[in-house]
């Protein structure tokens, strides 16, 4: 299954933060990247650069037009699931979700917003999910909704080409640290 998160609604003078912890929860959940219905080179620089250090093969693209972007996701056979508060509940329709993603080739992108979201979006989705008929943050929806959606499996991902790696500890901190060798560069 591909995941790829859609972040609609990011104002650069008030969302830097927002906006990277939603890619970066995306990254450590299991999407492949993240498009950003805005111009902000600052976020894509910052995801791309954990990305590097932490491993994997994110990818952001920002100043995406979104309606574009969605028409042809949908047009090549993907799935759109906009995360809203005044969705369906999620424990109502994840199933249905999951089904859809056992599918052969199964693509799902999933739809984070900030404020007031156009109503095409709630219109182009095939589904509108809430987590909680409630307001709440858009960071705690995608981690939510994406470990829901792949049950747990998620968080024993292993990240290609790190160059930083924590080895798990009940008590304190320890992180590897992975020698990459560069062109031309002896190691010794």
């Amino acid at each position: 299954m591909e995941l790829i998160v859609l972040r609609l609604g990011h104002r650069p003078e008030r969302d830097k933060r927002i906006t990277t912890h939603v890619g970066l929860v995306g990254r450590a959940l299991g999407a492949k990247g993240m498009l950003l219905a805005a111009d902000d080179k600052g976020i894509e620089r910052s995801i791309k650069e954990v990305t590097t250090r932490w491993g994997g093969d994110f990818f952001v693209q920002t100043g995406v037009k979104w309606r574009d972007e969605v028409k042809s996701w949908k047009r090549e056979g993907g799935k759109v699931c906009h995360l809203t508060m005044y969705g369906e509940n999620i424990l109502d329709v994840i199933a249905e979700i999951r089904e859809e993603a056992k599918r052969e080739k199964a693509r799902i992108m999933v739809v984070v917003g900030a404020e007031k979201v156009p109503y095409d979006v709630f219109d182009a989705a095939d589904w509108n999910v809430a987590v909680s008929n409630q307001p709440h943050s858009e960071i705690a929806a995608l981690a939510l909704f994406l470990d829901y959606l792949q049950q747990g499996e998620e968080l024993n991902a292993k990240f290609e080409h790190a160059e930083l790696e924590i080895v798990p500890r009940r008590k304190g901190k320890e992180v590897v640290v992975k020698l990459k060798k560069k062109k031309g560069a002896k190691i010794k």
